[in-house]
């Protein structure tokens, strides 16, 4: 049932590397994107109030595939903007981090504001009181504080990030979700087998995950 696998014909390990890069680096975008648009949905300034608002009601609630085709089509086809990637390969990773930077960055801004909202206001009138700027407070007394009571919501935000990374398989990006298409349409004699196979790697990349997550977020509960 599982011969296809010896063939040496498809690279599964290759192809979940793949996965694995594009959640990494878009995990790592979407953190500092989203920790600046909650920064942006607190601020003082109504006009960042207003943008951070408007975008995370405006693309969180696009879908995800219309936008990484977007980001193909409008910037790389009709832009010219290649993100700096000289081959068609690394121009549809990049298109693809990006566009999972800006959809799951504003996940993070919500999970983010939820853990502010947790932080006694006292604090920050305190902190604004000795003199510091929203800068200052948001960043030193605030932001820390959040961050320990948000980490099981971010733990489950990157995992749906792990499972979002097949929708880059629109774009051409190597990853398992092109794989196991490629596999369906070669392998039609062993279609369950090659759901099984690629079930099992999504499950090895997002159960440890969630168990590392939960446990950190246990350690590091603010405790009130």
């Amino acid at each position: 049932m599982f011969d296809f696998l010896d063939s040496g014909q498809y690279d599964v390990l290759g192809a979940f590397w793949v996965t694995v890069q594009l959640t990494l680096y878009s995990a790592v975008g979407s953190l500092i994107w989203g920790t600046v648009l909650a920064g942006m949905r607190v601020s003082p300034v109504p006009l960042l109030r207003g943008f951070g608002t408007a975008y995370v009601n405006l693309v969180r609630n696009t879908p995800l595939t219309l936008l990484i085709i977007g980001c193909s089509l409008g910037l790389s086809q009709t832009l010219g903007i290649n993100l700096g990637g000289e081959t068609f390969k690394e121009t549809g990773f990049r298109l693809a981090v990006l566009g999972l930077v800006a959809y799951t960055g504003t996940f993070v801004c919500e999970a983010l504001r939820s853990g502010i909202n947790t932080v006694p206001v006292g604090q920050a009138e305190a902190a604004r009181a000795l003199g510091l700027s929203f800068f200052q407070v948001l960043t030193l007394i605030v932001l820390p504080q959040a961050f320990r009571a948000v980490v099981a919501p971010l733990a489950n935000v990157l995992i749906a990030l792990t499972k979002n990374t097949t929708v880059a398989a629109t774009i051409g990006v190597a990853e398992a979700a092109l794989l196991m298409k490629e596999m369906l349409e070669n392998e039609a004699q062993a279609v369950f087998a090659v759901f099984a196979v690629f079930a099992l790697g999504f499950v090895l990349l997002t159960l440890p995950t969630g168990l590392l997550l939960g446990w950190v977020a246990k350690r590091v509960a603010v405790k009130r």
